[in-house]
């Protein structure tokens, strides 16, 4: 192979892909490729990754056409062991001789203070592109997040889908190699439709336009997402309404055509007397329609689909879509009718043929658990008792109704409906929508106190009792979505100021579970309470440490750690001591302050006897040890008071003053001096210096 540059191409063509994992898969697919021309050495350009239903494609611009050669230095055997008594090489000699490509009198030697050594000098010959990448190509499919392949025919290749093509072309040039049981080529294939036939591409550089003006297929992910994005809100303007365009959804149809055509359709005015969030459902989550609405943001009658072929006929493809749509919603008006007929309260006891946790009991027990730990929640979220009672025994109700069962995506918000159709409390029925808030990341919380009371109270009641069934999360797998539920609940705590201590209502939560484990005849898991109760407290905080680290805010995990070392009881705490502990660190005197703490946390660990509680001022001999506890003293009261109110980053800067006699003292005394009662005198002085700023976090685990 020459040397130089040429650009690359790989195209994978496949069976339809799975619409929602295609934007995962070919970014895995291009950082792979990326990945594998690093660890080669293979210098390049451009790298660019293209997605559509049944292909992944990446190209490469100026790929080097060879490695480098790169000088090599190796280090064998000692001489003693590499030769016997006559001078013959041994085994060592031979093997190391072997491994580098030379005979054993090639090799130098090398004298260093262990002793002389064999050793071997040379060049390594760079390898030329073609003979690496289909083998590059190979790791990068092999490490996409596929949960689970297919076989297909009777060979014994795996893949997301079946695979019908392989292009491979270095230039103009054919990559000669067999990838999935198929030798790749230049022949790729277009629309199903539209371009049935082989499509011969001449260079990687005219891979797309090649596909699009000759193959009706857009290959880039991002321009046809673009494209559709652009049809589907121009064709929506000419009916005179403004597409509803959902960022998932859009992701997903163009996940699903090759060659995008918009098409509008129409359903019947009298749908639209359902709620709004039912029409959506079901032309937006099941049909992958648009929906349309007006200047005022009402839903029309209109939509907007996406058809993947230039239809000689585009009213036959209305038609059709009108067709299937109108059925859908016609049941989704048959649910409603048929739901409003029982009240939500009617549904109630029926919640008890529903399983919840094999171990926990019905979803009615878990009903009765959520609504004793809301009642006493709601103080705390200023919320009245009654009411986030009352919202918590009707919250689950509505999983029992045909719509939910129809639209399980719905569930809250159909409840909301059923409730203010029912004549609940306004404050009720919203508070049966928002226990399921947050949903996600960045959605919003929940608006009312009683639905606060509730989200909050639901969430800690799954945490607590699906640990105490022993099923807490392991790796990826979290069947009850603990993690979100953690989260969820710490952003409601910390983010609308509700001071509730996490241990106290654990317990509370804890207790409530083991009680209807033993009515349910399950079985607890094996650790005691406080040993379950421990293990929620560590697992919240672990997804507390990842609120703040990916907040962007500046929380280091140092920080974290040096906070959580106080296991602050309320999450609201935790995030004051947090915020101080920041503002502190951005002082002058914080670094010098923080090296001291952890200069004492090691001086007391390694001291190796019992320290004094008080420090005797009738001991302290020195100036500068006399001085730090007249100042230390004459802060504690005050400093404390602080701490108290949770004043801590006020508590803090008080602290800070102490610097310079804190390194006055190391400056000048002598901790571990050689007289008994003065040298415990001076570490009891240290553990008060070290007591008082532990109020607020553990500096000594802070760097420096």
């Amino acid at each position: 192979m020459k040397s130089g540059t040429r650009d690359f191409l790989v195209e994978i063509g496949t069976e339809e892909l799975p619409p929602r994992s295609l934007p995962e898969l070919s970014r895995a697919f291009s950082d792979g490729i990326v990945a594998g021309l690093a660890a080669a050495g293979l210098k390049h350009g451009a790298v660019r990754a293209y997605a559509a239903p049944r292909r992944l494609a990446v190209t490469v611009a100026r790929l080097a056409a060879r490695q480098a050669n790169q000088r090599v230095a190796r280090k064998g055997p000692p001489v003693s062991v590499a030769f016997d008594a006559s001078g013959q090489p041994t085994r060592a000699a031979l093997a190391f001789a072997e491994s580098c490509g030379v005979a054993v009198a090639a090799l130098g030697r090398s004298t260093e203070p262990k002793g002389e050594f064999l050793h071997f000098s040379g060049v390594q010959q760079g390898q030329d592109a073609v003979a690496l990448l289909p083998g590059l190509v190979q790791k990068s499919l092999d490490a996409l997040p596929v949960a689970k392949r297919m076989r297909w025919g009777g060979g014994d290749a795996e893949f997301v889908r079946p695979v019908h093509w392989i292009v491979m072309l270095y230039g103009r040039e054919v990559v000669p190699c067999v990838l999935f049981g198929l030798p790749a080529g230049n022949a790729s294939r277009g629309h199903r439709f539209h371009a049935p036939r082989p499509l011969r591409i001449s260079s990687p550089r005219s891979y797309a336009a090649r596909l699009e003006k000759a193959g009706h297929v857009i290959a880039d992910f991002a321009a046809r997402r673009e494209r559709i994005r652009a049809g589907v809100t121009s064709l929506a303007a000419s009916l005179g309404g403004e597409v509803v365009l959902d960022a998932a959804l859009l992701d997903e149809v163009t996940s699903l055509v090759e060659w995008p055509a918009p098409v509008a359709g129409r359903f019947d005015e009298r749908f639209l007397e359902l709620p709004p969030e039912v029409v959506v459902a079901t032309v937006q989550d099941h049909q992958r329609y648009f929906p349309v609405r007006d200047a005022s943001g009402r839903l029309t009658p209109w939509f907007v689909t996406v058809a993947n072929i230039d239809s000689r006929d585009p009213d036959q493809v209305r038609a059709g879509n009108e067709r299937v749509v109108r059925p859908r919603l016609a049941d989704a008006a048959f649910f409603w009718e048929l739901d409003r007929r029982q009240s939500l309260a009617g549904r109630r006891d029926a919640l008890g043929e529903v399983t919840f946790q094999k171990q926990l009991g019905s979803a009615l027990a878990k009903t009765g658990r959520v609504a004793a730990l809301a009642e006493q929640v709601a103080p705390l979220a200023g919320a009245d008792a009654a009411l986030a009672r009352r919202a918590a025994e009707l919250a689950k109700c509505d999983l029992l109704t045909a719509m939910v069962g129809e639209f399980p995506e719905l569930q809250g918000l159909m409840g909301r409906y059923y409730a203010t159709h029912d004549g609940e409390h306004a404050e009720v029925a919203a508070a049966i929508e928002e226990q399921y808030r947050p949903r996600f990341a960045g959605d919003a919380l929940p608006d009312s106190g009683a639905g606060t009371a509730l989200a909050i109270a639901d969430k800690l009641d799954t945490l607590v009792g699906i640990f105490a069934a022993g099923q807490r999360p392991t790796g990826t797998r979290d069947p009850f979505g603990l993690r979100r539920a953690a989260l969820g609940m710490l952003r409601i705590l910390i983010e609308k100021r509700i001071d509730l201590e996490l241990p106290a209502f654990v317990a509370i939560a804890l207790e409530a579970a083991r009680t209807d484990m033993a009515a349910a005849g399950g079985k607890a898991a094996a650790p005691q309470d406080g040993d379950v109760a421990a293990d929620v407290y560590d697992y919240v905080m672990e997804r507390l440490r990842a609120y703040y680290l990916e907040s962007g805010a500046g929380f280091t995990a140092e920080m974290f750690d040096a906070t959580l070392a106080c296991r602050p009881a309320s999450p609201l705490d935790f995030d004051a001591r947090l915020r101080a502990l920041a503002a502190f660190l951005a002082l002058p005197d914080a670094a010098s302050l923080a090296a001291a703490n952890k200069r004492i946390a090691n001086i007391l660990r390694k001291a190796g006897q019992e320290v004094p509680v008080r420090v005797d001022a009738g001991l302290l001999r020195h100036h500068a040890e006399q001085q730090l506890a007249l100042e230390l003293e004459a802060l504690r009261r005050p400093v404390e008071a602080l701490f108290r109110e949770r004043r801590y980053e006020a508590a803090l800067q008080r602290l800070a003053t102490l610097r310079p006699h804190v390194d006055k003292f190391f400056d000048e005394v002598l901790v571990m001096d050689d007289n008994p009662a003065v040298r415990a005198n001076r570490l009891a002085l240290l553990a008060a210096l070290q007591r008082i700023f532990g109020h607020a976090a553990d500096l000594s685990r802070l760097p420096g």
